[in-house]
């Protein structure tokens, strides 16, 4: 019994002894890393290249760029709609039947595509008795002309009356007209068999399908066949204040003015040109309507979508602009952080003008060459210390 206490006490020796001899190495371990580290990271750098933050824990971190002088487009921006450079209602220029449907309703179609087909039995068969009354009558004719070569050779010889002769020369007249208008009863006739086949008079996108196989048409009466939109060109109308008509008459006198379209979910813009200034200001909204067209080879355009729309009016020269991230709306108006000197911010009001490529003029509140917080505002007050993530 003494022997198995004697060897537990051991062992609780040998553990405190383990123990310690493990707090000493990593004590040292700690002494010898505080004496051999590197120097502290130098402001401004790291050794990943990146600007690193100062000492000082109260700066606050920013992305800053400077304001300049640039050549900036003088666009005028609004809300365009579009609409087809021509709309067809074809319509059935014949009464029929309709025997068959060519086209898909929504489908794309070129200028003399078939579209629509009639029963042409009806048709065939007026154009079958017409021709039929045009024999009946050309014999007729010919038979009424011998009559009057004979009562001519007697009314020579003095055997037939003048009164007889008279009334031979008007039946052979008649006759030929007669199958004068047999010739133009088959002519109708054809024309209207020509109307069972009904073409696109235009290319365009058709609408929905009017009319199904089996449905009873009128001659240029409703329903209507199909609706026809040409897209392709495209105008697009759009309308701005009346105080610019006079800068766009001005620029139209010198060349055509370059009008952009962006519609909804497109990156991609439209280029087409100005081509028409209505001819009178609306005085209910104090604007002008004005219209472009586009070729809108790839359709990107619609009639009746809303489209973002840029008129490009030319150039003005030493323009102020910032990044347009860089101007706060307050309730006191437009303003932006400037970075003084030392490195704290202050407050500037501004007036600016428009907006282009995500840079805005600032027409009032800022000079050229003063630097501006684009990112980073929202921890910011009037004397806040800062420091740049990113070079200028």
């Amino acid at each position: 019994m003494w022997d198995n206490f004697a060897i537990t006490r051991t062992q609780e020796h040998m553990s405190k002894v383990c123990k310690f001899l493990i707090f000493t190495s990593l004590l040292s371990v700690m002494l010898l890393s505080a004496c051999t580290g590197g120097d502290p990271p130098v402001r401004g750098s790291t050794s990943s290249g990146e600007v690193a933050r100062p000492q000082d824990t109260a700066a606050v971190p920013v992305m800053v760029a400077q304001a300049e002088r640039t050549t900036v487009p003088i666009e005028l921006t609004a809300i365009g709609t579009g609409q087809p450079f021509q709309t067809v209602s074809v319509e059935s220029q014949a009464a029929g039947i309709v025997k068959e449907v060519h086209y898909q309703q929504g489908q794309f179609v070129r200028k003399g595509d078939l579209l629509v087909t009639l029963d042409k039995e009806p048709f065939l068969a007026a154009l079958a008795q017409a021709e039929a009354g045009l024999a009946r009558d050309k014999a007729q004719a010919q038979l009424s002309q011998s009559e009057l070569q004979r009562s001519q050779t007697l009314y020579k010889e003095g055997i037939v009356s003048p009164q007889q002769y008279d009334q031979s020369q008007a039946s052979s007249a008649a006759a030929e007209a007669v199958v004068r208008a047999d010739d133009a009863a088959i002519q109708t006739a054809k024309i209207q068999l020509s109307y069972c086949s009904i073409y696109a008079p235009i290319s365009g996108a058709t609408g929905s399908q009017l009319v199904s196989p089996g449905a009873t048409v009128r001659a240029h009466d409703t329903p209507t066949l199909v609706v026809i939109n040409q897209v392709e060109p495209i105008y697009v109308n759009f309308s701005v204040p009346q105080q610019y008509l006079e800068s766009i008459k001005d620029s139209m006198a010198h060349s055509r003015l370059r009008v952009r379209a962006t519609p909804p979910g497109s990156t991609a813009a439209e280029t087409g040109v100005l081509t028409f200034v209505n001819n009178t200001v609306d005085t209910t909204t104090g604007t002008i309507q004005l219209m472009a067209t586009f070729p809108n080879s790839d359709h990107h355009l619609w009639p009746g979508q809303f489209s973002n729309v840029v008129l490009n009016l030319g150039e003005q020269q030493n323009v102020l602009v910032v990044p347009s991230q860089a101007v706060q709306s307050g309730q006191q108006g437009d303003y932006i952080f400037v970075v003084k000197p030392d490195k704290t911010v202050d407050v500037q009001q501004v007036k600016v003008g428009q907006t282009f490529n995500n840079q805005t003029e600032v027409l009032q509140g800022l000079t050229a060459g003063e630097t501006v917080v684009t990112d980073g505002q929202v921890r910011l007050v009037p004397g806040t210390k800062v420091y740049f993530t990113q070079s200028l």
